[in-house]
């Protein structure tokens, strides 16, 4: 068993970290909300009161933050992650966030003796609680090596994918993927209601064949049964195909997709509608056609 330290204990955080402490890892967890902390310290984590502190106690230490600045002031700002550097300390980010950032804190950290993964993962608010995620990395194979055993108190799957920032590449592929999966599911749940046809039977008749995904089989109960609710929220939705968007200006990589599917979210934006998950996407095309989604109450 490992000592482990967690910072950002959100939805997905939150989660990943109850399962690391279920698994007999030790915990040292901080969070700007108190109350998630005590939350784990109840269950046997121990709190930390900054960054610093965190990364002096443990073996690995992980970060699960809302974008690149976050994490950014989390490991190289005052009493960040980098001021508690000692010999054989991995740095693991579980955060969504820019490749380049995640290259340019591995460069910032190795030069203070600390290896560093960008481990982004995928699976929901779902997986995160069931410990079935699909990590991706990027960093070195000896640093993968030792995350392992932590990897599978998270999640199903985990990928080396390459070198520093190839983990947040392959997020990026992956949320290309999610939020056209999102769009499409909205687009033909509606489809079906403004047709005339009950969507619930629509999805039960097509969700066996060529359009079967996760989607699908996750996130239709859900809005069947009124619940729109995160979940990921749909402005980190937006947050990561901004992040997509980035990605292909700096490559040069048309993404005619993506584009538009982040002016859905956009919309959902300007509605209000920031904290509501990321299926919720169906309620902008319920304004585009004028009609509600039935619900089963």
């Amino acid at each position: 068993m490992a000592k482990v330290g967690y910072i950002g204990l959100g939805i997905m955080g939150g989660a990943i970290a109850r399962n690391l402490l279920k698994a007999g890892h030790e915990l040292v967890v901080h969070n700007r909300s108190r109350q998630k902390v005590d939350d784990l310290v109840a269950l046997g984590a121990k709190a930390a009161g900054n960054p610093r502190e965190v990364a002096e106690q443990v073996e690995f230490v992980f970060t699960n933050l809302p974008d690149s600045p976050d994490v950014e002031a989390v490991v190289l700002g005052k009493d960040g992650i980098i001021e508690g550097a000692h010999s054989g300390l991995v740095y693991i980010d579980n955060s969504t966030i820019k490749p380049e950032t995640a290259r340019m804190l591995a460069e910032r950290l190795t030069e203070a003796g600390i290896e560093a993964l960008d481990a982004p993962v995928s699976g929901g608010d779902v997986g995160a609680r069931n410990g079935t995620l699909t990590i991706m990395a990027g960093g070195s194979q000896g640093a993968f090596d030792r995350a392992v055993p932590l990897f599978q108190a998270m999640g199903k799957a985990w990928v080396l994918v390459g070198e520093s920032g190839a983990g947040q590449i392959a997020k990026v592929c992956n949320q290309i993927i999610v939020g056209a999966q999102m769009a499409a599911m909205g687009e033909a749940l509606i489809t079906a209601q403004k047709a005339g046809v009950d969507p619930a039977r629509m999805v039960e008749a097509i969700k066996g064949g060529a359009a079967q995904m996760w989607t699908l089989d996750v996130k239709p109960p859900r809005l069947f049964a009124g619940n729109r609710q995160p979940g990921f929220k749909a402005h980190m939705q937006h947050k990561d195909l901004g992040i997509c968007l980035d990605t292909g200006k700096t490559y040069g990589i048309p993404m005619p997709l993506t584009a538009a599917i982040q002016q859905l979210y956009t919309t959902m934006l300007q509605y209000g509608e920031a904290d509501l998950d990321n299926s919720a996407v169906v309620g902008v095309y319920e304004r585009l056609a004028n009609v509600k989604l039935k619900e089963s109450g």
